[in-house]
């Protein structure tokens, strides 16, 4: 056996990554202001033709021959997001993501996923590991970096649409951002849901002294510092996306939208400022999908693509969170601006905050060593 072939990796589990650090929100903001930083620069590669695609995804028709492939039901995707990241990661890696609604009745997470780290010169592998909270905690760390350079500093009213795992992390992700917090209002779809929220957040964060379950999304918005839509549903039919009326926002807010939204069309003119986590990874979507393309991906971003696209805005009305993050572009200029940021999620998230959880796995001994092989058997 030679040592140069050798090939062993670790596995973290979900509670090896817990010890790892996964949940450390501070260090994840910080790790994703990185990442965006090396974006603006070019610094990262993603999969598709302009090297900025979500991911490969199977689709699966309504009609099939075959009575055991799966239909195409709420939430039901696999998928493929691989990335490269350069600066002082200089890794690669693949997140694997299922996902499908009906988990929840089998008492599952709607989405499962995996997460593989590799070595960016052999291919071989570093970690394999559970991705759930990973991918939790760097799609929450983003809004948090958003509300760091476009949030006002005395931010104390967040308002939360859907309570679920998304919620938590953005919330977690805005008190790191703005240490002033102390109400958040929630708007949630089940009482279990609702419970868990505030049960996290009383024991998570003792400094929010109020929380206020609210009936409406009027009274999400409304009178908020900072906005956030982490709900779930069907896409479709953008009317049924939950909305946001300009009527409802405060003069400062800060609105990061992770998930199923629109806008009034007042929100839409040019004076509300509009930034997205990655221009390149919404070009690329538009691309990839039928038109109007927020028929089928319900992410705001999508619809300032459909906008610029009709002639309803001016593409360069849109900007970058990693040209704000270099300092190339400005962040809030004022306390009366009102600024709205797209979160769609990109695979160098989990490329580097996978990377920084498997490097203090390294250090700390934590995981399971498991050997590929001492030589290979073909090479």
């Amino acid at each position: 056996m030679s040592d140069s072939t050798k090939i062993d990796f670790i596995y973290l589990s979900e509670q090896d990554m817990i010890k790892a650090g996964v949940t450390d929100m501070a260090q994840c903001v910080d790790t994703m202001e990185q990442m965006f930083a090396l974006l603006h620069h070019g610094d990262y590669r993603m999969a598709g033709p302009n090297s900025d695609s979500h991911g490969a995804m199977i689709t699966f028709p309504e009609e099939s021959p075959f009575a055991t492939m799966p239909k195409p039901t709420a939430d039901r995707r696999l998928m493929a997001m691989p990335a490269y990241l350069g600066g002082d990661f200089q890794t690669c890696g693949v997140k694997w993501y299922g996902s499908n609604i009906a988990n929840r009745e089998k008492g599952l997470p709607r989405s499962i996923l995996m997460f593989t780290l590799n070595d960016v010169e052999t291919g071989a592998p570093l970690a394999h590991m559970s991705a759930n909270l990973l991918s939790a905690y760097r799609t929450g760390a983003v809004p948090g970096v958003g509300a760091k350079h476009l949030a006002r500093k005395d931010s104390k009213v967040i308002g939360v649409l859907g309570p679920g795992v998304m919620g938590k992390t953005s919330v977690a992700a805005f008190i790191a951002a703005c240490p002033q917090i102390d109400t958040v209002k929630v708007k949630g779809r089940g009482q279990k849901s609702l419970d868990s929220f505030i049960t996290w957040l009383s024991a998570t964060y003792p400094q929010v002294t109020t929380i206020q379950i609210v009936d409406s999304i009027e009274e999400v918005v409304r009178d908020s510092d900072i906005v956030t839509y982490c709900n779930s549903g069907e896409t479709g039919d953008p009317s049924t996306y939950p909305e946001v009326k300009r009527e409802w926002v405060k003069a400062g807010a800060f609105l990061a939208m992770p998930a199923y939204c629109r806008l009034d069309a007042a929100m839409e003119t040019s004076d509300v400022r509009k930034v997205a986590d990655s221009i390149g990874l919404y070009e690329a979507w538009f691309e990839e999908v039928p038109k109007p393309a927020h028929n089928y991906i319900p992410i705001i971003g999508v619809r300032f693509m459909d906008m610029i696209e009709q002639g309803l805005m001016d593409k360069a009305e849109l900007q970058d969170l990693g040209a704000i993050v270099a300092g190339d572009t400005v962040g809030r200029q004022n306390d009366e601006e009102i600024i709205i940021l797209s979160v769609g999620g990109l695979p160098v998230e989990d490329v580097a905050w996978g990377t920084v959880v498997y490097r203090n796995a390294l250090e700390k001994g934590i995981g399971v060593k498991l050997n590929l092989w001492d030589t290979p058997v073909l090479s």
